[in-house]
């Protein structure tokens, strides 16, 4: 456990508030939870087209892993699936909201998952009111919603992953000034009650994002015990820690692991909660990469 860090002098707190966006940081990946690895691997695979990138077993701690995704984790947004022995189901709950696929074609998508898994498909694919967005909703074997998005071609094809809030300027200000994130798009509904920030490191159609969701009147949402945490690589694990420790006394959250060396990874990490209580892991991106190797 690494010490407490000795407080700042206003100047340099000002300084180091500038590190965000300086850092050389990108979304690494989503974690979360299945009853069954190869019945996952199996839907990704055949349905959403993704790639199994690897596979960890750590049989002394009781789970297995499984990374996949749409090109590799040394520049791609990936999905790690944690299988805890013996445990076959989880509860989503309603905090954690959907991941997103772009497609170029959305009805083909659609089509060859009703081919595969009829039972999947939530809603067909329909056109957004008032834009050319098409899209669609399906859900995994184990509950987790799936939106498929129509897009030009992108390098990131898992593109969003849907958090819902309870007060959405806080969270567009924490993310912005913990993590250097940008606010790529905003909508509001009126008629469906609710309001959408996607926040991001470059523009919505070359990177992942996530997207924050407020609905409107509602300041409480259950966790469940699926969804666990996103991984943001860093330069400087502990520096970023000081700037999160700063931010969570402003605006809510705190940090719930100082950097640190942790293992299997072998790699310095330190882990937080946002003011809603989303967990997020600060990854050494020299360490990620070695880990990759």
């Amino acid at each position: 456990m690494a010490e407490q860090a000795t407080p700042l002098a206003p100047d340099a707190d000002a300084q180091l508030l500038e590190w965000p966006k300086k850092d050389n940081r990108r979304l690494l990946h989503a974690v979360y939870c299945v009853g069954d690895l190869d019945r996952t691997i199996k839907f990704y695979t055949e349905c959403f087209g993704m790639k199994l990138l690897r596979i960890r077993d750590v049989p002394e701690e009781k789970y297995s892993n499984a990374f996949m995704g749409f090109g590799p984790e040394q520049s791609s947004f990936v999905v790690e699936l944690i299988y805890n022995h013996g445990v076959t189901s989880y509860d989503i709950g309603t905090g954690f909201g959907h991941f997103a696929i772009a497609t170029q074609d959305v009805y083909k998508m659609v089509e060859n998952i009703t081919a595969k898994s009829a039972d999947s498909i939530i809603r067909e694919p329909f056109e957004l009111k008032g834009s050319s967005f098409v899209l669609a909703y399906v859900k995994d074997p184990d509950g987790y919603i799936f939106e498929l998005i129509q897009r030009a071609p992108t390098p990131q094809p898992l593109c969003h992953v849907m958090l819902r809030v309870a007060d959405l300027q806080r969270s567009i200000n924490f993310y912005e000034k913990a993590l250097g994130m940008r606010s790529l798009n905003k909508v509001e509904s009126v008629e469906h009650k609710y309001a959408i920030a996607i926040m991001g490191y470059a523009d919505e159609s070359e990177t992942v994002a996530l997207e924050l969701t407020y609905n409107h009147g509602v300041t409480e949402h259950s966790k469940g015990n699926g969804y666990s945490q996103v991984a943001i690589g860093t330069d400087d694990v502990y520096k970023s820690a000081e700037v999160v420790n700063l931010i969570t006394k402003e605006l809510g959250g705190k940090i719930t692991q100082q950097p640190s060396l942790i293992h299997p990874i072998n790699a310095k990490i330190t882990e937080f909660l946002d003011p809603d209580g989303w967990k997020i892991v600060l990854v050494d991106n020299e360490d990620y990469l070695k880990e990759l190797q």
